[in-house]
């Protein structure tokens, strides 16, 4: 039986990996180096009670006039099965464009992602498998991760950011022509930092709002109570914080101790929003991939980097930062290794 690898478990790969479920006799495998599904889909727990979540990476989903037909099938399905609803809940300072509508997700962002890998109908996926070099071997790829031994694919797709790609080892090193280098290398990222604040059931968040885009301050863009985000109200759960930090405060810290960057981020927050209470517990997430600022050119949503054995990658750097661009880059690859196949 074919082996077919998908390399990333966020978005791109979680759909990719649904739409080739019908490819008979293929044995599908997603890896992903984090500890579980997502990818910048991020839904993070608590430490002390796994049940208060906050979303560290998307907040929700648009779908705009201009989506294409696909994105909006799948969009639906996901209202139908309950993984997303409406957003009905006061955001100061964003931008409603005509036509588009924002959906957010009851259980969590991931969710998304999660619900898309249960419909790949038997895919393998497995955690904590972060690869490094990918190498041909008899006719197959051999893919090498930091732990476990290798193991060989018939098809690989990478849905990681395109820096990570560039990154891999082996003999992928040279068969990435000098042509599809300069594309890859001209693609680019924002980088940001996340901060949840989780609290103890009962604690009271007093804002009239549900989230906030910010627009003067130095290091905080967004602020998101997200229980009230999602419209959800218990007594048994505690609330939630998002905190997103500007482009360039992320970029200026990209390298700075977390435990000191959470601490400047806490310190402005704290001027913002003074009656916030002590959290239960906080945790910070740099990340270093965020925003595609430029998408690697001349390329319709994944490149073919190898054609037998198959190698192609993709992702949002292929496209855009948001929904849509996921969804027709995943659409693009499972296109394109089916006809391959």
């Amino acid at each position: 039986m074919e082996r077919v690898l998908v390399v990333g478990a966020g978005l791109t790969g979680g759909v990719c990996a649904a739409l080739l479920r019908g490819a008979v006799l293929r044995r599908v495998v997603v890896w992903d180096k984090a500890r579980g599904a997502g990818g910048r889909m991020n839904t993070s727990r608590s430490a002390r009670d796994a049940a208060c979540t906050a979303d560290l990476g998307a907040q929700y989903v648009t779908l705009g006039p201009e989506s294409a037909e696909s994105c909006r099938s799948l969009c639906e399905e996901l209202v139908s099965q309950g993984i997303l609803k409406q957003l009905t809940a006061p955001i100061e300072g964003m931008v409603v464009k005509e036509g588009s509508c924002n959906y957010v997700a009851p259980q969590g962002i991931s969710s998304v992602v999660k619900y898309y890998l249960q419909q790949s109908a038997g895919a393998d996926v497995f955690y904590e498998q972060h690869v490094t070099h990918i190498s041909l071997r008899d006719g197959k790829w051999e893919v090498s991760r930091k732990m476990g031994p290798p193991e060989q694919f018939d098809i690989v797709i990478l849905t990681i950011p395109v820096p990570q790609i560039l990154q891999l080892q082996g003999d992928i090193v040279k068969i990435v022509n000098e042509s599809q280098k300069q594309q890859l290398e001209s693609a680019s990222y924002s980088s940001c930092y996340a901060l949840g604040l989780f609290y103890e059931a009962g604690a009271q968040i007093d804002v009239p709002w549900a989230a906030q885009y910010i627009t003067d301050n130095p290091c905080i863009r967004f602020i998101s109570i997200d229980n009230k985000k999602r419209n959800i109200e218990s007594s048994e759960i505690g609330p939630s914080v998002v905190v997103h930090t500007t482009k360039t405060f992320g970029s200026e810290h990209l390298d700075s101790d977390p435990v000191e960057v959470q601490q400047l981020i806490l310190s402005h927050l704290e001027r913002i929003v003074p009656s916030l209470p002590k959290p239960d517990s906080i945790k910070c997430h740099k990340w270093r991939y965020s925003q595609v600022t430029k998408a690697v050119p001349s390329c319709l949503g994944q490149m073919i980097l190898h054609t037998q054995p198959l190698l192609i990658c993709g992702g949002d750097g292929f496209t855009c930062s948001n929904f849509g661009g996921c969804i027709d880059s995943a659409v693009s690859l499972a296109e394109s290794v089916k006809c391959h196949l």
